[in-house]
């Protein structure tokens, strides 16, 4: 089958390479699980421009958008902005899965049997 490509704004190409160099700490420590195919053998890439957005991590072959949220993601506007971006993403048949950095810290394990509970979905 062959996947969909996704348009995207090419002025966010430069954007995106400048927050690949100055990832987040959560950021850092989900990539370790990530790259390389190690998650059950998809290729993830990090601050990927899809549309008018970056999204944090993406695999094309799943269709997966992974996105990583701080403590802005508290404040109402934000939540709001998160929220239209998944419908867009939404729109042109991608899934985006949601974690807070802290999940990230304290509970690494969780998040990533959230997306291999996604992947194995998505096998079926």
């Amino acid at each position: 089958m062959r996947r969909k490509i996704i348009p995207y704004n090419p002025h966010l190409k430069e954007l995106a390479r400048l927050l690949r160099n100055n990832s987040t700490k959560s950021e850092v420590m989900l990539w370790r699980y990530l790259k390389g195919k190690q998650m059950k053998g998809y290729d993830f890439h990090r601050q990927k421009p899809l549309l008018n957005y970056i999204a944090e991590f993406y695999c094309a072959e799943l269709s997966l958008v992974i996105e990583l949220d701080g403590c802005s993601h508290t404040f109402e506007e934000v939540q709001e902005k998160d929220r239209i971006k998944e419908e867009e993403l939404a729109s042109v048949g991608v899934k985006v899965l949601r974690f807070e950095d802290k999940e990230v810290f304290t509970d690494i394990h969780n998040v990533l049997r959230t997306i291999e509970g996604y992947i194995e979905e998505y096998e079926r």
